[in-house]
């Protein structure tokens, strides 16, 4: 009786009594080429602007789909197809190409491999699918940058919620932030105004377009000089301190012009 084959990795089932003085050839070919390209082997998949099919024959001797680790190269001309065969089989794919690649058995969806990337796959005899889909933790080299879901920096600006950016640019109509009541030592770039009494915030569209009012306290922590208040149709109004006549040293008058 002759050979049989091994399902997934196509090794050489020698039946009993074949192969007499040369059994020995065989078994070497199963362990030191079959199991070692299955294990630790590394082969190349050349591209000519067209999809590649591997296939997997009876013969125990080198095959490019028994590899463990496949090595993208050659000419995609387009996003390309490696389809592989239908067996239960891990693979390391780094694609070397210049265009994204999916690895899938024939018909089915597979998993794309982008440029420069390397993933590792497995198939399930079915279809090719990711072998992670979790990590209890993770340490980068790098920060993970903010277009792949990550923060782009590794270090957190202040408390409480996380700052993305130094310098972000708000779009859509965000939720501005609040400042307490009668603390005006922070300043905050917005397009609505604080209600220094309590520190809520009011948007310009409910006031006078001429006015913005601030009521219902005092204003401290800094030194106000001149208030531009509009020009009410007849010139800008400004007003502004001078120098106090009569009362007391530290009365401050402030004029209208």
């Amino acid at each position: 009786m002759a050979s049989t084959y091994s399902t997934n990795l196509k090794l050489q089932l020698m039946t009993t009594g074949e192969n007499l003085n040369s059994w020995g050839a065989v078994t070497n070919t199963n362990l030191g080429t079959a199991l070692e390209e299955a294990i630790g082997g590394t082969a190349n998949v050349t591209f000519s602007s067209a999809d590649v099919t591997l296939t997997l024959s009876d013969n125990p001797g080198t095959q490019t789909a028994r590899n463990m680790r496949l090595n993208l190269t050659g000419v995609s001309g387009g996003a390309r197809d490696l389809n592989v065969p239908a067996i239960e089989k891990m693979y390391l794919v780094y694609n070397g190409l210049s265009d994204a690649c999916t690895v899938k058995v024939s018909g089915q969806t597979g998993v794309t491999v982008p440029v420069g990337k390397t993933m590792l796959l497995i198939n399930n005899g079915t279809d090719v699918v990711d072998a992670v889909t979790h990590l209890s933790s993770l340490t980068l080299a790098s920060a993970l940058p903010v277009a792949s879901g990550g923060t782009g920096t590794t270090t957190s600006t202040g408390t409480g919620s996380v700052v993305l950016s130094a310098s972000p640019v708000l779009t859509g109509n965000p939720t501005a932030p609040t400042q307490s009541a009668g603390d005006n030592s922070t300043k905050i770039a917005t397009t609505q105004y604080v209600d220094n009494a309590t520190g809520s915030l009011g948007t310009l569209a409910s006031q006078n377009a001429d006015s913005v009012s601030i009521s219902g306290g005092s204003i401290t922590g800094t030194s106000i000089n001149s208030i531009t208040v509009g020009s009410n149709g007849s010139g800008t109004r400004t007003i502004s301190t001078s120098a106090p006549v009569g009362g007391s040293s530290g009365d401050v008058h402030y004029r209208i012009s």
